[in-house]
């Protein structure tokens, strides 16, 4: 177990693709793409970077994904270090509908759709996976959430965010949030540590290009939980090493 595995969903390209950079000299890193053929190009580019790399078919809307996840890990190298829950979706506007604020107009097809993605497909690949977790010697698993979904800020009228509401993705990030104060309990006499990571407002397709931040800068909230030392926080919601309130 010399060599650390991690796996980053939604890897090939984003935020994900920059992660699996951050983790150049920490893990053998495997990605998981949708498309395999964008995946391996995306391991083309990380191989070129430097990075040990691999990747995987994998959608996360696809019940039979997670054991596939599985079986790949554990016919591979029979444990898992590093999982990176980052694939995820925005889904701000609706077929026919608009942009999708309004918590009494919001459709609940596309509630579901984003919960399905964003929530369930998380913890049932975790639940997956947790056995090879449990195998390493420092589990780490990372939940990429966002700051839209804090309660607190949402509910404070001088917070940045209070005017910021789109109910489908902001309440699937509370909801993720719930399970890593759940999942970190369950595991507090383990050596898995779990976390919530906000990235930040970053240059993405899900971000858009009026961004605040950098790819490379969003990236490293997420690698920083990854690599945790022993003595690193379990259970926290995290931005560039600063708590943030749940």
């Amino acid at each position: 177990m010399s060599q650390k595995i991690a796996f980053i969903t939604g890897g090939n390209r984003g935020l994900g693709f920059q992660t699996a950079l951050e983790l150049k000299n920490a893990a053998r890193v495997v990605i998981g793409s949708r498309d395999l053929e964008q995946g391996e190009l995306a391991v083309d580019k990380l191989r070129a970077a430097g990075v040990d790399a691999a990747v995987i078919q994998f959608d996360i809307t696809d019940p039979a994904a997670p054991q596939s996840a599985y079986n790949y890990f554990n016919s591979h190298d029979g444990h898992l270090d590093i999982l990176v829950n980052n694939a995820g979706i925005a889904a701000g506007t609706f077929p026919g509908i608009g942009p999708e604020h309004s918590v009494s107009q919001v459709p609940i097809d596309l509630l579901h759709k984003v919960f399905e993605t964003n929530f369930f497909a998380q913890v049932a690949l975790t639940q997956a996976l947790l056995p090879l977790l449990k195998k390493s010697p420092s589990g780490r698993i990372v939940n990429l959430s966002s700051i839209l979904g804090s309660l607190t800020l949402h509910a404070d009228p001088k917070s940045p965010i209070y005017n910021a509401k789109s109910f489908a993705y902001d309440a699937s990030k509370t909801a993720l949030n719930a399970f890593t104060i759940h999942l970190a309990w369950e595991l507090r006499d383990t050596n898995i540590k779990v976390n919530s990571a906000h990235p930040g407002w970053v240059k993405t397709d899900m971000g858009g290009e009026n961004a605040t931040m950098e790819l490379s800068e969003g990236a490293k909230t997420s690698a920083a939980l990854a690599t945790l030392p022993d003595d690193g926080p379990t259970g926290g919601y995290f931005h560039l090493g600063k708590p943030l309130p749940w």
